[in-house]
């Protein structure tokens, strides 16, 4: 059973440091990995609690902070596997709206959500999910992210381009005053597209929620309020 949880609970938890123990089969960096799995205490209760991942915690942080979420939403969730975001999504709209989810990975079915496997970047995606959706949708999210090669500007460019695929999706489906949502890196060569962002939202933000890890340079793009007469 999957429980709705304030993740102010979550941080001030501590346990017992996890020692992993190096193994011939094992890469120094999948020990590192293990390591850390192990010792987070977001992981750890996302187990708990039913969610698919630890980035569920992400997703109510982000919401304890605008307040976006609630009953009756129609909700867009882009790179949704393998769908802790989309749990959420369905849980707090409370039996109402309707939640549409995509990703080019498959996900185990939601109740409460229509999911279908699909690479955002193909032609008719936008087109799929939009005969899904019922009418205009309040919130487009993405937790969308390129594969990432190392090198940090390089992965901030793939993820912006995604990011950019993304909001113009949300142009064509959000309801005024609707919500956009998306995961960006940290990197400066965003601010054209942020100057656009700010011009058709009243107001844009950027957050990285407690769950996203320190050595991370992901952070959250946050726009309120869509015109959808401009």
């Amino acid at each position: 059973m999957i429980k709705n949880l304030s993740t102010k609970s979550v941080t001030g938890k501590r346990s017992l440091t996890v020692r992993v123990k190096t193994a011939k089969y094992r890469k120094k960096s999948s020990n590192r990995w293990l390591e850390r799995q192990l010792n987070d205490p977001y992981v750890s209760e996302a187990k708990r609690l039913g969610y698919r991942s630890r980035a569920a915690f992400k997703l109510i942080q982000l919401d304890e902070k605008f307040h976006f979420l609630g009953k009756g939403k129609t909700i867009v969730d882009l790179g949704c596997a393998p769908g802790g975001w989309t749990q959420i999504a369905v849980m707090r709209n409370k039996g109402s709206g309707q939640v549409v989810g995509l990703d080019i990975l498959p996900t185990e079915p939601i109740a409460g959500a229509t999911l279908i496997q699909q690479d955002f970047t193909a032609e008719d995606a936008a087109d799929k999910l939009k005969k899904l959706l019922d009418g205009k949708a309040d919130i487009v999210m993405s937790d969308m992210a390129a594969n990432t090669i190392g090198h940090q500007q390089t992965d901030h460019l793939r993820t912006i381009a995604l990011v950019e695929l993304a909001y113009d999706f949300a142009k064509d489906v959000l309801a005024d005053g609707g919500i956009f949502i998306a995961k960006v890196f940290k990197g400066g060569a965003e601010a054209g597209f942020l100057a656009e962002v700010k011009k058709n939202f009243a107001k844009v933000a950027h957050c990285k929620p407690d769950a996203s890890r320190k050595a991370s340079p992901e952070e959250y793009l946050v726009a309120i309020g869509f015109r959808a007469n401009d």
